[in-house]
């Protein structure tokens, strides 16, 4: 395994393996037998950074989520887990009633909503304290003032170390990110976002976000990320849930011309490197210029152990630069 500094101050930065776990559908979709041998086996390989969120995964039963978080509880205390594993999680996005969604009935970014639902992951976790937490999705009802200090209160306390943000507009993460720094306060340092080696059209719905929510990394987020040294991205859906293997499973803002040249690309390193086009995605993820954790889902070992070999494959500069000038 392979590991990266994420966050910029000495008392919460932490090192983590290069290859995130999503465990997203732990506990739900994918039984408890099952998601404790993927955590088993992630960790055997070295991975210490595991992501959920408050909210999942509400849509598998039509409830309010936390199965992920639960079970990742369960999961830590029954192999006495302690903070040599980095636990990622994020709020904002749960629904406030069984049967609504983060679309049309969210918790939001609120002062009294960030301590109570720290609270509620801290406790089906198992954690003193949360080591990443994210401002899941946008809440444009809530000053950021407010959301900027209820998050840097969670830090002063002891109760969250690093903090992210996900699914937001640049400029909102940027404006937030003032107001910590004008304020002498811990501000977003972890990005998540939608980040592969397709791109997608924005001309049409975002398939992971067709409500017109922000998800993809785009040019903007990925210029700032250059521009700011400090700061990291964890690239979610690298593999496309499937799509590179399964081209039926390409979402619609996929489908545009540039998408058949880089698949051709991946195609062609996938044999020069005798290495599966999903490693080749993550490879080109991990070894890249910019500071790019891919945090993967899976749902058996098999998939899990194609997903670690990535880690160790190298590319050439001149695979890396006809995979970046594909399109």
């Amino acid at each position: 395994m392979k590991y990266r500094t994420i966050g910029t101050n000495p008392t919460t930065r932490r090192e983590v393996s290069v290859l995130a776990l999503g465990a997203m559908l732990f506990g739900s979709v994918t039984d408890e037998a099952t998601s404790f041998a993927l955590l088993d086996r992630y960790v055997e390989a070295g991975g210490n950074f595991i992501d959920t969120s408050d909210n999942y995964a509400f849509w598998a039963d039509g409830g309010q989520g936390g199965q992920s978080e639960e079970l990742l509880g369960r999961w830590r205390r029954s192999r006495g887990i302690g903070d040599e594993i980095v636990v990622a999680t994020k709020l904002g996005a749960r629904p406030l009633a069984p049967g609504t969604s983060y679309t049309d009935n969210p918790e939001g970014l609120s002062a009294k909503v960030i301590r109570e639902s720290a609270e509620r992951s801290r406790e089906r976790l198992g954690l003193e304290k949360l080591d990443l937490l994210y401002a899941h999705i946008e809440d444009h009802t809530v000053p950021l003032q407010e959301t900027v200090e209820a998050f840097a209160a969670l830090v002063a306390d002891g109760t969250a170390g690093l903090l992210g943000v996900s699914n937001h507009a640049v400029w909102r993460v940027e404006r937030a990110r003032a107001v910590a720094a004008a304020a002498g306060l811990p501000g977003y340092e972890v990005l998540q976002y939608a980040h592969t080696h397709l791109r997608p059209r924005t001309d049409v719905p975002d398939a992971l976000f067709p409500d017109g929510s922000l998800g993809h990394a785009g040019p903007d987020l990925l210029g700032y990320l250059r521009a700011e040294p400090g700061l990291t991205l964890v690239a979610y859906s690298p593999l496309l849930r499937g799509a590179y293997t399964r081209p039926e499973r390409l979402p619609a803002d996929f489908d545009h011309p540039g998408t058949p040249a880089r698949l051709a690309a991946l195609s062609e390193v996938a044999r020069e490197t005798g290495a599966t086009v999903n490693q080749v995605v993550l490879a080109w993820q991990i070894g890249g210029e910019l500071p790019v954790l891919p945090l993967a889902g899976v749902s058996s070992v098999a998939q899990l152990e194609e997903n670690l070999m990535a880690v160790d494959l190298e590319l050439t500069p001149d695979q890396r630069a006809r995979l970046d000038a594909a399109h």
